[in-house]
C-alpha cells in the first residue's frame, strides 16, 4: 500500500492530480490511498498528529497566511526527522528549483502537469521503494543475519572486520571484503565506494566535498579517497538525475 498526499490550493489541480494518480496506480496494480489537502497547515497539523505518507505531491505557493512548500519540506526533514517520504513539488514557476535542494525532493513539476511526467515519476518512486525494502545479509558468530538495505547508513573497514552503521545508531560487526559486500550487494542499491575503509548510502548523504561527505544526522564527515573523487563525483550525481532529484 502506498499512503499519498496532494496539498495544492488550487482545487482544480488537486483534482486533476488525484485522477491522475488513480488511473497511472490501478494500471500498475499498486494499492494506494490518496488524501487531497487544499491548506498547508492542515498538512502539517496531519503529520505532526502521526499520519504517515510515502508520497507527497506538494505545491509551492500558498496564501500568505500559510506556510509555503519550501519551509513544509524543510520542517518534514529537520523538524520532524523524517527522510523517508518523497517529496514531488508542484509549481507554475521553475526558480524555485535551486530552493529545494536541501529537502532533497523526488522531483520538480512544472503546471500544467502532464500525464507521462506524473506517470514517470511514480515509476521513479516505485522503483526507489521496491529498492528500499531489499534486504542485506552477512554471517557473524556463525550465524547468517539479513538487515533492511534502507537501513544501513554506511560500512566501515577496519583491519579485516566489517562495521555496520546503522539510521538507529546501532552498530554490528562481521568478517569480509568491502570490495565484494560493495559489488555483490550494495553496488546497484546506489551506495558509494568512497574510500578503501567506507561505503556509503547514497540515502544518508546531506552535503558532498571534492574531498569528504556529510551525512545525515552526524557531525563526522567521512573522507574521499583521492583517486576515487572525480568517479564518486560522477556516480552521485548520476544517481540524482536518474531520480530527477
Amino acid at each position: 500500500m502506498v499512503y499519498i498526499a496532494i496539498c495544492d490550493d488550487e482545487t482544480k489541480i488537486g483534482a486533476e492530480v488525484e485522477r491522475a494518480l488513480i488511473n497511472i496506480f490501478d494500471s500498475m496494480q499498486v494499492k494506494h490511498e490518496i488524501d487531497v489537502i487544499f491548506k498547508s497547515d492542515e498538512l502539517c497539523r496531519r503529520m505532526e498528529a502521526g499520519a504517515h505518507y510515502d508520497l507527497i505531491f506538494l505545491d509551492i505557493e500558498f496564501a500568505k497566511d500559510e506556510i509555503n512548500g519550501v519551509e513544509i519540506g524543510r520542517l518534514i526533514r529537520e523538524a520532524q526527522h523524517n527522510d523517508m517520504v518523497s517529496i514531488v513539488y508542484i509549481s507554475w514557476e521553475r526558480d524555485y528549483a535551486f530552493q529545494l535542494f536541501e529537502v532533497r525532493p523526488l522531483n520538480f513539476l512544472i503546471k500544467p502537469l502532464e500525464h507521462d511526467v506524473l506517470e514517470k515519476t511514480v515509476k521513479t518512486y516505485l522503483k526507489i521503494a521496491g529498492l528500499w525494502s531489499s534486504e542485506f545479509s552477512y554471517s557473524a558468530q556463525r550465524a547468517t543475519f539479513k538487515v533492511k538495505v534502507k537501513d544501513i547508513v554506511y560500512i566501515e573497514s577496519s583491519d579485516r572486520k566489517l562495521i555496520l552503521h546503522f539510521a538507529d545508531g546501532r552498530i554490528d560487526e562481521f568478517y569480509g571484503s568491502l570490495k565484494e559486500v560493495y559489488q555483490e550487494q550494495l553496488k546497484k542499491f546506489d551506495f558509494l565506494f568512497i574510500h578503501a575503509s567506507y561505503v556509503v548510502n547514497f540515502d544518508y548523504i546531506s552535503a558532498m566535498k571534492y574531498n569528504q561527505l556529510s551525512l545525515i544526522g552526524s557531525d563526522m564527515p567521512l573522507p574521499i579517497s583521492q583517486g576515487r573523487r572525480n568517479e564518486i563525483r560522477e556516480r552521485y550525481f548520476a544517481i540524482m538525475k536518474r531520480r530527477r532529484v
